[in-house]
């Protein structure tokens, strides 16, 4: 399937700054170069704080990693999890249409779809509140048929309960996500025949319903204020340097006699650390061997990503191995 750009665009586009605060974050978990690797994290939220994936959002995004704006456009257009037309400002609709959901009754969901929303998919309801698409298997096979309406899944759904929770939509009401059969999870629909022990103490809602009941997101447009940012990643990194200060190794302007010692003799040590050590000046494994744990983090923080922290923790336990 063909996938292009919607035809009408909106002129800008940039994160709250809780998103781009989101953003930044993530972009901070890959090294230094390897930034443009965050591109799908970030493109998804986009689209989960305007609802679809407009020119400006995938350009910005391109524009924060550092990518050629094509290079961005290829991923938006390649997956299609990302939508490249506006879609209902209140719900959009992912109905299933593969094989146990339509033979359980897929094309009555999707004729509700039509009848409710609009004739065809990918188009927006005469008030621009919902839209539908039929999508490929969702993985909630045990319970068809099924849809995923926002962030959650309704499952083991009927032409009329399908019908209700677009009109309780309509008039601002949430169903509560799951099977909507009374099931509490994909056990018989006559109840557990097995591991009944299991039964006692449960939540009212299996784990995703239980957490979209607790947070009431389903629908929700995401701004990047729901929940504190969380970033162990970055924890860890400040904890590391309060506990071992920064100090600056010996270092040479240029190789002894012109000639560098093959530092590749460190397993794991391939060449683009090699050049990242050599152009901070060191040139000699024996070097490496008398590092402490604070020259090691000053290493680590001006390699530019070539290398990990525990990989060069490894490379100087080598270097002290090779000395003895």
């Amino acid at each position: 399937m063909l996938r292009r750009l919607h035809e009408e665009q909106p002129i800008f586009f940039s994160f709250t700054n809780k998103n781009k605060a989101w953003a930044e974050a993530q972009i901070k978990k890959y090294p230094g170069g390897r930034e443009a690797s965050a591109i799908i994290p970030l493109l998804w939220r986009a689209q989960e704080q305007e609802g679809w994936l407009s020119k400006p959002a995938i350009e910005y995004v391109a524009d924060l990693l550092g990518m050629a704006h094509m290079r961005a456009l290829e991923v938006a257009t390649f997956y299609f999890m990302f939508h490249l037309k506006p879609v209902g400002r209140v719900a959009h609709f992912q109905v299933c249409g593969t094989l146990s959901c339509m033979l359980c009754g897929a094309e009555d969901l999707i004729n509700v779809c039509k009848e409710k929303i609009s004739p065809n998919p990918h188009e927006l309801s005469c008030d621009g509140n919902f839209s539908w698409e039929e999508v490929e298997c969702l993985g909630a096979c045990s319970n068809a048929p099924m849809a995923q309406i926002g962030k959650d899944y309704f499952e083991d759904l009927s032409k009329d309960t399908f019908a209700q929770i677009i009109e309780d939509l309509a008039d601002e009401k949430l169903t509560t996500p799951g099977p909507q059969n009374g099931r509490f999870a994909s056990e018989p629909k006559h109840g557990l025949t097995s591991l009944m022990e299991y039964e006692s103490g449960r939540t009212r809602f299996n784990g995703s319903v239980q957490m979209a009941d607790d947070f009431k997101d389903t629908i929700k447009r995401i701004d990047g204020a729901e929940t504190p940012l969380v970033t162990p990643w970055l924890e860890d990194t400040k904890k590391t340097a309060k506990l071992s200060p920064m100090k600056k190794p010996k270092t040479f302007k240029a190789p002894k006699k012109a000639v560098a010692e093959d530092l590749s003799r460190l397993v794991g040590l391939g060449e683009k650390a090699k050049s990242a050590l050599n152009r901070l000046g060191i040139f000699y494994i024996s070097q490496l061997s008398g590092w402490s744990a604070g020259e090691i983090n000053w290493v680590y923080s001006n390699v530019s990503g070539a290398v990990s922290l525990n990989r060069l923790k490894n490379f100087v336990e080598q270097a002290r191995n090779t000395k003895n």
